[in-house]
């Protein structure tokens, strides 16, 4: 197929309170995803797609045989202790999914529940998705330090080999697991078509058997109760996907019996559940955009009423987590980089819920930081917190003394806390990283600053570290702000402005986009590119107000401040105008394709993973997954000022006659976060209007999500087909 698929013209009228908009491309949404039209469009997008590529299929070989030569396929993470048991994830030689392991490290018997917690200190599980990450850095086996040598003698128990659980299918993914006290029991939630319902399951781990047990259109959180009998789960609504109801299960009776614990009545709040680290307690935490509300009921008594931390209160966020009778909590209230406060379960008792008279401050703001989780242990509280874009760890001891930080390497870096399920060490675990340093995992001694190395994730194929530079230089927006950027690339680069320029971003929901290494971007290092990342205003690596300045009426500012740090590029030579590459996903691929709209002189290809494209139309529809919990983002569209500002943004309404650059777009048919009929009608319009010649592709994932294709080297294919494409286009050297 050597011509683009062309979508046929179907009128359409989306109405709104502030007019009516006309839509040729709605007839593209199938939420059934079964009607022989649309299906066969995306098909031919892919034919398309093969056809466009097929000239560059030797080097989209050669792309991802590189990539995946840098992987270590039989890697192993640093073992995590949690009462009992070293707990770890490892791959094995060819296989596309992790096997999910344990080693005793004491006698049978012994308690031996874990809880990865989160670095924000809740008990919410950490990752983007909401999702359980049993383990964080790629590591060694044998972790050194408070847990001593020889500890993982023991012989390995498999607990979930993800491999076996997903042969056979398209999709498959372990989105979180939980140990029942005693050691025994895991539940674990699995997803096999990527629409991010998954199914929670049990596993009798001495027996190997699953229970007959399973629970349908949940999230990944899970909770276990002390009785090692009750799992709390969040259910989803069925049509907006939103996590609505946490139920208690009993095991061994029907799941359509379970008694729900706790419904959220806003549907502009997400609910989420975990445990405290000292598993005292049961969380079940709402969540807008601009709110919190925590409720909790002792593991002790399942059935217990739940009970409220603190209200909610519109622009008053928080999280909390408890140890030996006190709650710890990071709050804005009268901080808007928020604080570290604690207050006892006998003042909570005694006071009226939501008076806040008890509480007493731990780490106050301080200008220029900004607090963005802690971890307790009992001897110390960790800190992570953001100064100047950069993620750093503080530590303070309980019983006085100085704080002191822990160290960095290199000008541009991350650190980040590591899991630390126990409070009973004076180890500290973290990760460190940058643009051109491998995760690498340490743990610190708190009392002597001793620092140990664990693991540092090794890349194979001839990687070496020393090859490459690091750099962070600073933008100035329009508005005069200055924008951070950072950079890496190949060690030798001469800043003449001949350099071709891989700008990625994101800018949205106050998500940081941390200067870390990525293993796949070597490829284009060493073919003489650039990367860098654009800290736009929207995410939150200087501060809550960097957010507060890209958001809602700010919104523009994510756009131009992309651009303006392009254009800072160019001008200071690190690249030239015409090998300009912007890439982003979700809502970075709002961000690239609102530049490509605003100003496509300055790019070649634009790349769009996943993109958040059809603003207007889906912010007017609260039957989409996830829409009514945006508001406080994007804004309400039934107030006009609001949908004026979107309408003036939003990539598919402000497409229009003029030549655009190569774009490469991605889309998943069971994308659960942005629908896939998003990026299909962008592109079709696009189509349309285009007067230039470049070519617009979209690559459809007809078996996967928003997460594009699942397995460890699966996902490698699409970053190949994309290198591919971009060397293609830029006319660069195979």
């Amino acid at each position: 197929m050597t011509n683009p698929p062309i979508a046929p013209k179907r009128p359409h009228a989306v109405a709104s309170p502030h007019g009516t908009r006309h839509d040729d491309y709605f007839w593209l949404r199938d939420d059934a995803r079964e009607d022989p039209d649309v299906l066969a469009h995306l098909r031919s997008e892919n034919a398309y797609r093969d056809a466009l590529l097929a000239p560059v299929q030797g080097l989209r070989r050669r792309l991802f045989d590189e990539i995946v030569a840098r992987i270590k396929q039989d890697d192993d993470s640093v073992p995590f202790r949690d009462r009992g048991y070293y707990y770890y994830r490892r791959f094995v030689r060819g296989g596309e999914y992790p096997i999910y392991a344990r080693r005793s490290a004491r006698p049978a018997g012994a308690d031996g529940s874990a809880r990865p917690s989160g670095a924000d200190g809740s008990a919410r599980p950490s990752g983007a998705d909401g999702s359980a990450r049993p383990s964080g850095a790629d590591g060694s086996v044998r972790p050194s330090g408070a847990e001593g040598p020889g500890s993982l003698d023991a012989p390995e128990q498999i607990m979930l080999d993800g491999n076996a659980m997903a042969a056979g299918r398209e999709y498959f993914s372990i989105g979180g697991w939980e140990i029942a006290p005693g050691g025994r029991l895991l539940a674990f939630a699995e997803d096999t078509v990527g629409r991010r319902q998954f199914t929670i399951r049990v596993k009798d781990l001495d027996t190997g058997m699953l229970l007959p047990d399973a629970i349908e259109n949940a999230s990944t959180d899970l909770a276990w109760a002390a009785d090692a009998k009750t799992v709390f789960y969040v259910e989803k609504d069925p049509v907006t996907l939103l996590s609505v109801r946490v139920k208690a299960h009993i095991l061994g009776e029907s799941p359509a019996e379970d008694a729900i614990v706790y419904e959220e009545p806003d549907h502009t709040f997400y609910v989420s559940l975990g445990t405290t680290t000292d598993r005292r307690y049961v969380l079940v935490h709402s969540s807008s955009t601009v709110s919190d509300e925590i409720r909790f009921l002792p593991a002790e008594t399942p059935r217990a009423p739940l009970r409220v931390l603190l209200p909610r209160e519109r622009h008053h966020e928080y999280n909390a987590d408890h140890m030996s009778g006190r709650w710890i909590v990071r709050t804005n209230w009268n901080a808007l980089d928020f604080r570290l406060m604690e207050v006892s379960d006998e003042q909570i008792a005694r006071r009226p819920i939501g008076d806040r008279t008890d509480w007493r401050e731990l780490v106050g703001p301080e200008p220029g930081v900004a607090i963005s989780g802690f971890q307790l242990f009992d001897d110390h509280l960790a800190i992570q917190e953001r100064r100047d874009g950069l993620a750093r760890i503080r530590i303070r001891p309980w019983q006085g003394g100085n704080d002191t930080f822990v160290t960095a390497d290199e000008v541009v870096y991350s650190a980040s806390l590591e899991i630390n399920a126990e409070q009973n060490t004076p180890w500290l675990r973290y990760s460190y990283t940058s643009p051109k340093t491998p995760p690498t995992t340490f743990e610190i001694h708190m009392n002597t600053g001793e620092r140990r190395l664990l693991k540092q994730q090794e890349v194979l194929g001839g990687f070496v570290a020393d090859n490459y530079e690091t750099e962070r230089v600073w933008a100035v927006a329009r508005d005069g702000t200055r924008i951070p950027v950072s950079l890496v690339y190949r060690r030798g680069l001469v800043r003449d402005g001949s350099a071709p320029l891989y700008l990625y971003g994101y800018g949205s929901y106050g998500l940081s986009m941390d200067p870390v290494f990525r293993s796949g971007v070597v490829s284009l290092l060493d073919r003489g590119f650039v990367f860098a990342t654009a800290h736009v205003r929207g995410g939150q690596e200087m501060g809550r107000a960097w957010y507060e300045q890209g958001k809602l009426l700010a919104k523009m500012n994510t756009f131009t401040d992309f651009i303006d740090v392009t254009e800072t590029l160019i001008q200071q030579k690190f690249c030239a105008l015409g090998k300009v590459v912007a890439g982003g996903g979700s809502a970075g691929g709002m961000l690239v394709a609102a530049a490509a709209n605003m100003r496509p002189d300055l790019y070649a290809v634009i790349v769009a993973h996943v993109p958040f494209v059809d603003i207007v139309t889906t912010m007017l529809d609260e039957s989409i997954p996830l829409t009514t919990n945006e508001y406080d983002e994007w804004g309400h569209p039934g107030q006009k000022a609001y949908y004026d500002t979107m309408l003036a943004y939003s990539p598919y309404d402000n497409v229009k006659v003029q030549s655009y650059p190569a774009i490469f777009a991605t889309t998943g048919l069971w994308d659960s976060q942005v629908q896939y009929y998003e990026p299909a009608k962008w592109i079709a319009k696009l189509r349309e209007l285009n007067t230039g010649s470049a070519p617009i592709i979209l690559s459809v994932n007809l078996d996967a999500g928003h997460g594009g294709l699942s397995g460890r080297f699966r996902g490698e294919e699409e970053r190949a087909m994309e290198y591919a494409f971009i060397l293609q286009q830029l006319q660069i050297a195979q």
